[in-house]
């Protein structure tokens, strides 16, 4: 029987070049085809009307000063400008920093510090985020930071303005100095440690990924693309907007945050033929009621990712938003991020019970994870890969680096997969404590370390437990200091504003001990079953694994 060793096919040319060299030759060939669609703010440009302002904007970040290697983070929801400033930094070297839109003064602090961003691009608020606020209150802990940029203030006229300082040789000098392997992109993934880690990514990386995902789903310059999908995520700057400027596909933009809505609103107004989401996503407009009278007719394709896809809401996906050729993709943020997808023309089988093959000049394995020997075909194991969307490492941590990719190169996933005689692989489980709750990854560390530090608490653990709406949810036992009380709902108040509201418990369990091994390790199965009985939760478990 084979082993579970599989390489993706070789001849599809790489791309060797840089995010800018990539957009002026999607202008050449379709400079007047709709590149950028934003309803909620009226925006609506071809491709050469968007190069012209992103190019504006790279001029005035070049006014500021920012060099070749600065960091610059770009921290907010789905608005143009967001887009403007990933391709202005690719533009002129500059590497931006994805700063989680939900991210709240410590977690703000962290980035800013761990990257040595000197410029910082936000708005002053929006709905319960206040942006502009949170800056000024953490800008005494962060020296580094020279400046801020609230694009829906008078700053960003005040941006663009300075860049006409700033010659087009100017530019066209800086690109000419710039390497396709040379990092443009960091986000940030939460650690076992308790730290997030920051995925270091190049032209290259993100490029090519880009480029593979739209061949999968079949994309041309007449594809209209909705993105709903958060753009601090790769699902959304690199699968999304990226794919879109390789193939000089449409940028559709439905929304700053998902709304089934304001979605199904925009595949219908804009004709779009292709539509991004995690699972829930698709819950919720398959459940919306403006689900009937909305023209889907247009849609052929899109991606389900970011967490396990139910085989049922699969299914309707097809059948009731008319996307027969939907797709589903694997992968993680250190991988650029897709490394197996299944493709357009692979049976419904396929695409509901696999998340597909490598994806072109790929490798992919599945290991013993005790032993590091590849299993046979069919067996599980974990899933590792390597090629040129493995990311150039964590920024500033060599030792977190070699921990995620070993001396071969292969990016060790942590996550428990299968792969059949075709190279299908199917995810089976995962070996890192991690949560998935409505497709963010959340790992229970870094959550127990954040509690740790209320003054009433002795000591946190913290599980997912099932659940039907975001497929995990977080719950944390948490052990008093002597003396000390403390209520649910005030635990869960003094979080609020403090880490993302993803990360909140949403439920809390006081305990006076952890279930312990023999050898003094929690036992976190075991804290999990007694959860899911004491929340009568064991229906929903049972889903889980049906």
């Amino acid at each position: 029987m084979a082993v579970a060793l599989d390489h993706g096919p070789t001849d599809v040319v790489l791309i060797d070049d840089m995010i800018g060299s990539v957009l002026d030759s999607t202008v050449e060939r379709f400079g007047d085809r709709e590149a950028l669609v934003v309803p909620h703010q009226g925006v609506r440009q071809t491709w050469r009307e968007f190069r012209n302002t992103v190019d504006r904007v790279a001029k005035g970040l070049m006014a500021l000063g920012v060099e070749s290697g600065d960091r610059v983070g770009m921290w907010s929801p789905n608005f143009a400008e967001w887009i403007y400033i990933q391709f202005a930094t690719a533009r002129i070297g500059a590497i931006q920093v994805n700063v989680n839109p939900a991210y709240r003064t410590s977690e703000l602090e962290y980035a800013l510090n761990q990257s040595g961003a000197r410029v910082l691009v936000t708005m002053t608020s929006y709905l319960t985020s206040e942006y502009r606020a949170m800056v000024e209150s953490v800008s005494p802990n962060v020296p580094g930071l020279e400046r801020t940029i609230c694009f829906d203030t008078e700053d960003w006229t005040e941006l663009l303005a300075a860049g006409e300082s700033v010659t087009d040789e100017d530019l066209a000098a800086r690109a000419r100095s710039l390497s396709p392997d040379d990092a443009i992109n960091i986000q940030y993934t939460s650690g076992t440690t308790g730290f997030p880690k920051g995925a270091t990514l190049s032209h290259n990386n993100i490029l090519n990924n880009a480029s593979f995902v739209g061949s999968k789903c079949a994309y041309d310059e007449t594809d209209r693309v909705c993105i709903p999908v958060p753009f601090y995520h790769c699902f959304g700057m690199v699968m999304g907007n990226l794919a879109c400027a390789v193939y000089g596909a449409t940028m559709v933009i439905p929304c700053p945050t998902f709304d089934p809505a304001e979605v199904l609103r925009a595949l219908g107004e804009e004709r779009c033929t292709s539509l991004y989401g995690v699972p829930t996503m698709f819950i919720a407009q398959l459940g919306h009621e403006d689900l009937a009278t909305t023209d889907l007719s247009s849609l052929r394709t899109g991606i389900m990712a970011g967490s396990p896809c139910p085989i049922e809401v699969m299914k309707r996906v097809i059948d009731e938003m008319n996307m027969s050729q939907v797709t589903i993709a694997y992968g993680q943020t250190e991988t650029s991020p897709v490394s197996t997808q299944t493709s357009t023309t692979d049976s419904v089988d396929l695409r509901v019970s696999t998340v597909g093959q490598v994806l072109p000049h790929v490798e992919s394995k599945i290991i013993d994870p005790e032993t590091g020997d590849t299993v046979e075909r069919g067996e599980s194991g974990e899933y590792c890969t390597r090629g040129p969307h493995v990311m150039l490492g964590y920024w500033d941590d060599d030792d977190k680096t070699a921990e995620a990719i070993d001396s071969e190169g292969w990016m060790h996933s942590g996550d428990l997969a299968t792969m059949d005689d075709d190279g299908y692989v199917n995810i089976v489980g995962r070996i890192k404590d991690m949560i998935i709750r409505g497709g963010e990854n959340i790992y229970p560390r870094e959550i127990e370390e954040f509690l740790y530090t209320h003054p009433s608490v002795d000591d946190a653990q913290v599980i997912g437990v099932p659940d039907l709406k975001y497929g995990e949810e977080i719950a944390a036992w948490v052990q008093l200091a002597a003396g000390e009380s403390l209520t649910e709902q005030e635990l869960k108040a003094w979080c609020a504003g403090k880490i993302a509201h993803f990360k909140v418990p949403r439920y809390v369990f006081f305990v006076d001990s952890f279930p312990m091994t023999v050898t003094g390790k929690i036992r976190k199965v075991e804290m999990r079953e007694k959860s899911i009985a004491d929340l009568g939760l064991a229906d929903v478990a049972a889903t889980e694994t049906a």
